[in-house]
């Protein structure tokens, strides 16, 4: 969702480039493989027209050392043959940190896209990456200017640093009219998880009757280790979720492929599938998800990038963290999200008082779908010191 319009920015400055008789720039799009489930990465590339990687490493799954030490024996080999003048790197998973140390020991510079977040929570793996990451950096492309502030109090110089917006609200910009003409009952039949003896169908519904866009509804999502294999922590938000929040509202809940397993690990898999007013689907694709979001009543997620995509829409979202890199798409900051731990109690108030608000859609500065362009220009521009 990061890569997407870079990639469409290059594209269309090559087209200028060479209508001018000037030589184009070359890309080449490296894929790690970290995200290997079909429906979570080649779905993707193809819902957001994003050519097909020229390398694939093929890491997959592993422990947090497995995956960083895989990945940087791979694109040592790829930045050797390539020799490229950049290494642009995008959000804080652990090929993102990976490839920083691989090309700064290779000295080639490195430009990381979404530069600056911070929760101040070292137990998470992804804070590991992004201060690594941003320290080894030549240029750091921020989304807000409370990233500016992070990078700042860590020494960093100020001519690194390039305000540029958030570059996957260019991809929402992008995606909303495609989007907007899909149907939330299609999305549903095509994507809702049927077990072997327990069919979900519209009508478990309270009502009787596919959602709809004029029906309010809960969209859910939930994968961070901290919710899903804790026993005690998943049974509590499940019970929530099929005691209460189903009661007063339909739900319909995308399940990562962690979560299922956790699930089902606990016993709790059969009783929420049976569950009435609930319904359970595959990840989603881009433009489905999308969808939900434009027209879902609330949003309870642990998901960093929903809580920006639910800034834009005006979609009140419950973040079920407690803390967040992304403290912009915080109340307190303007934004449409509060952040609520996975403390049944928080959750419950924080929910009915949420279920009473309006949207309030907000647009943080340079969140325009014009960040790509400017990420671009900053690369172009660049001039070390």
């Amino acid at each position: 969702m990061k890569v997407a319009p870079f990639i469409h920015n290059i594209n269309k400055n090559n087209k200028e480039l060479i209508a001018k008789g000037q030589k184009p720039i070359a890309h080449i799009l490296v894929h790690t493989g970290q995200h290997y489930d079909d429906r979570m990465s080649k779905a993707f590339f193809k819902a957001l027209n994003i050519p097909d990687a020229n390398i694939n490493l093929g890491i997959g799954s592993g422990t947090h050392a497995e995956q960083v030490g895989l990945s940087m024996i791979e694109l040592e080999k790829v930045f050797v043959r390539e020799n490229p003048d950049w290494v642009v790197i995008y959000g804080d998973v652990n090929a993102t940190m990976a490839a920083t140390v691989t090309a700064k020991k290779l000295h080639i510079k490195v430009c990381h896209v979404e530069a600056g977040l911070r929760s101040g929570d070292m137990k998470m793996p992804e804070e590991i990456n992004r201060l690594v990451t941003d320290r080894l950096s030549d240029l750091l492309l921020v989304p807000d200017k409370l990233s500016i502030d992070n990078l700042k109090k860590e020494g960093v110089a100020e001519s690194k640093i390039r305000f540029v917006g958030n570059i996957m609200i260019d991809t929402l910009e992008e995606n909303r009219e495609k989007a907007s003409a899909l149907s939330i009952e299609n999305i549903i039949k095509e994507n809702q998880i049927v077990t072997s003896h327990l069919p979900i169908a519209p009508e478990s519904f309270r009502d009787g009757t596919p959602i709809t866009n004029h029906q309010r509804f809960a969209l859910m999502t939930l994968h961070r280790p901290s919710n899903v294999d804790d026993e005690k922590v998943l049974k509590a938000l499940t019970h929530f979720i099929m005691d209460e929040v189903s009661k007063e509202i339909p739900v319909i809940w995308s399940i990562h492929p962690r979560t299922e397993k956790q699930l089902k690990i606990f016993g709790l898999w059969e009783k929420l599938a049976g569950s009435s007013n609930i319904y359970l689907v595959h990840p989603l694709d881009y433009h489905s998800m999308l969808k939900l979001n434009m027209y879902a009543g609330i949003m309870l997620t642990d998901s960093g990038g929903l809580q920006e995509e639910c800034t834009v829409l005006g979609t009140p979202c419950l973040t079920m963290r407690w803390n967040t890199e992304r403290p912009i798409t915080l109340r307190e900051h303007g934004g449409a999200s509060v952040l609520v731990g996975n403390n049944i109690e928080r959750i419950r108030k924080e929910f009915f008082d949420t279920l009473q608000q309006e949207r309030k859609p907000e647009r943080p500065e340079l969140w325009d779908g014009k960040t790509a362009k400017r990420c671009l220009d900053a690369i172009l521009d660049y001039r070390s010191e």
